[in-house]
């Protein structure tokens, strides 16, 4: 397959990844796996930042690259790190160069058979997420068109895990709005209820389901459906005591 029609369909299968659901860890996958035919390098990884802004582990194109990825992230350094704390592409083009910069890592790195390595953040803006590793057995860095598609598939991705995670919180404000709106539907039955048998206007029922419920530490919510179910009776609310609200 040609280079610029295997790029294409990279960044279709990428930007599909723009649904509700889809599988964030396979994607990442896809990502690792197409670098190598896209960069021509021989590995591939991907870390990504947790909650506390430390690295994880994410993904990778080799058990091999696997390895080398969690020693890099025992030892706290290497090209992936510096280009997350930095939000720079970062390269080394030898085994000797790499030793200067990251001495416990570049052992490990060359002892697994890369002498080259590279890495740009997987960034928004001024949002940076973790970083995209890519590792060489050749001696080289790569060119700059190289470096700028590489660049651009970190970006994309970035713009995918971000939007799943906007998509995930969405959700999770979407069932809360849900339930409000379900809590408000129980009190508006609940004080027709203690209206019609108490022979009250409405917002006297209110205080007295809020009363109730306040006396007693419930929630106003359950206490409406209770009210509403039949599970406390209208004559139980009225004769709760007045108190401040």
């Amino acid at each position: 397959m040609a280079r610029e029609q295997l790029l294409a369909e990279t960044f279709i299968g990428l930007a599909d990844t723009l649904v509700d659901e889809y599988d964030v860890v396979d994607f990442m996958q896809t990502l690792a796996e197409r670098s190598l035919e896209l960069l021509a390098v021989d590995a591939a990884g991907i870390m990504l930042a947790d909650s506390e802004g430390r690295l994880r582990h994410a993904s990778c194109s080799s058990e091999q690259m696997r390895v080398v990825e969690f020693f890099e992230l025992q030892v706290e350094e290497g090209p992936c790190f510096d280009a997350f704390r930095t939000g720079q592409a970062i390269q080394s083009a030898s085994p000797a160069d790499a030793q200067t910069r990251w001495p416990r890592f570049a052992p490990r790195a060359k002892s697994s058979g890369y002498l080259a390595v590279s890495a740009v953040p997987m960034r928004l803006r001024s949002q940076i997420i973790g970083a995209f590793n890519l590792f060489s057995e050749e001696p080289r860095v790569l060119s700059d068109d190289d470096l700028a598609m590489a660049q651009a598939l970190a970006d994309i991705a970035t713009i995918g895990i971000l939007h799943q995670r906007v998509l995930r919180d969405a959700r999770t404000l979407t069932d809360q709005l849900e339930s409000a709106l379900e809590s408000r539907i129980a009190i508006e039955q609940a004080k027709g209820v203690l209206a019609a048998h108490l022979q009250l206007d409405v917002d006297r029922a209110f205080e007295l389901i809020r009363r109730y419920a306040r006396a007693r530490n419930r929630l106003l919510s359950d206490t409406a459906r209770q009210i509403v179910n039949g599970t406390v009776l209208p004559t139980e609310i009225s004769q709760e005591p007045s108190r401040v609200l």
